[in-house]
């Protein structure tokens, strides 16, 4: 058994989720999907600590799947932020970490923001 908070990750782009399963699954346990439209039914099944997901996707974008999240009585109360690259990670601090109404983090941020960032929305 691990004491490892785990994360839902999701993003449509393979090499996103590859290298940040390298780097945060020292910290988390993972579990991800490049398919938006699985976020929903993943997080029921997986019941994640938080939900770090990408605005900009084909299909199903970033709010999208946090609506449906949202309006779903088993993963409404799941801590979600936005991964983006539509945002420096400069511009996210400028925002206070808001990216369109939900806390958000640049792709581009240290590992340690990412962390830091994650870190605080389980504890919330």
């Amino acid at each position: 058994m691990t004491d490892k908070k785990k994360l839902l990750l999701i993003d449509d782009d393979a090499a996103v989720i590859a290298h940040l399963v390298i780097k945060l699954s020292k910290f988390y346990e993972i579990v991800s999907t490049t398919d938006p439209a699985r976020a929903a039914e993943m997080a029921r099944t997986e019941l994640p600590d938080v939900i770090l997901c990408d605005i900009d996707m084909p299909g199903m974008g970033g709010g999208e799947v946090a609506a449906a999240l949202g309006g779903d009585t088993a993963t409404e109360g799941i801590p979600f932020i936005y991964l983006t690259a539509l945002v420096s990670p400069e511009e996210a601090r400028e925002l206070d970490g808001q990216v369109g109404g939900r806390r958000g983090v640049a792709k581009r941020a240290p590992l340690s923001e990412l962390v830091r960032a994650i870190d605080e929305a389980c504890r919330r």
